[in-house]
């Protein structure tokens, strides 16, 4: 069911843009050939053209036009079924999404704060810029902007300075901080094309003169660590996760001049259950008490 419904999500997108570049570079954040393809599948499921495209423009066929409307009603209705469900849990039961360790003494804290909730912590790879919002996974994510999209708010809990991580036997491991500049030359790890703004934000695109040198990609902060420790690649990390993924073979260093990074507690927009609210009222409450 996940399957045809982000196919939906896919065709609707496109739809409302009439392009799949837009589409896909900014609503879905995956490649255009990519898109490309699914809505080909989904086109060959249907047994219709769906869309009139040439390399100006794009238009809905007939059928297309007829399919709009009902894609729309389905994914509300699926999204409907998702609260249905959260609801017969007698909101008791809430997960939380994460990219990297969320620490910061969160944790327990808002398990304290919430006592007789069953809370479930799920880590969703980098590939998925929502965190598991998107598709239902979880029902509140503590991640790192930019969060893709419009259909989410966010409260900022936690500013913290950008650092790069470097194998321990790195000639700039050996200075209290570097610049941007002195990074110039070396290979970065970067988070996967799919996670959008967020692997511009983590490559420091905006305040570097030329693209980053891109070394190696990696899906969670473990394993980006391990890239960086076999002397791969550097990479971009929060101030607060150099010390939570702290080992002998890589050494942090902050960076100078780099705007910081935010750490949220995000929420779908149309999520208006009384338990997301507290959740989110918890995390905010624990973190500025830290």
């Amino acid at each position: 069911m996940d399957a045809h419904i982000r196919d939906l999500r896919y065709f609707v997108a496109v739809a409302e843009e009439l392009s799949f570049t837009r589409a896909a570079a900014e609503r879905l954040f995956i490649s255009q050939p990519s898109l490309s393809r699914q809505i080909r599948q989904l086109e060959l499921s249907l047994r219709a053209k769906l869309f009139e495209r040439d390399r100006r423009t794009v238009a809905l066929t007939a059928a297309g036009a007829a399919l709009l409307p009902e894609a729309r009603r389905i994914i509300e209705q699926w999204e409907g079924a998702q609260r249905a469900v959260a609801a017969a849990r007698e909101e008791r039961m809430l997960v939380v999404g994460f990219q990297t360790r969320i620490g910061r003494g969160l944790v327990p804290s808002i398990s304290s704060a919430l006592p007789g909730w069953d809370l479930r912590f799920r880590q969703v790879p980098w590939s998925d810029p929502t965190v598991g919002l998107g598709d239902g996974q979880v029902d509140v994510a503590v991640a790192w902007l930019p969060v893709p999209g419009h259909e989410y708010d966010w409260t900022v809990v936690s500013t913290e300075e950008r650092w790069v991580a470097l194998p321990a036997d790195h000639p700039l491991a050996a200075r209290p901080e570097v610049t941007l500049a002195d990074l110039a030359g070396e290979a970065f790890v970067a988070l996967p094309v799919s996670a959008g703004p967020m692997r511009d934000f983590w490559l420091a695109g905006d305040q570097r003169a030329a693209p980053a040198v891109v070394g190696a990609e990696a899906e969670t902060a473990e394993e980006a660590f391990e890239l960086v420790a076999s002397g791969r690649a550097v990479v971009l990390v929060s101030a607060g996760n150099a010390e939570l993924y702290r080992r002998d073979d890589v050494v942090s260093r902050p960076v100078v001049g780099l705007p910081p990074s935010r750490l949220a507690v995000v929420w779908r927009r149309g999520d208006r259950r009384q338990a997301v609210r507290r959740l989110v009222d918890a995390f905010v409450t624990c973190m500025c008490a830290a």
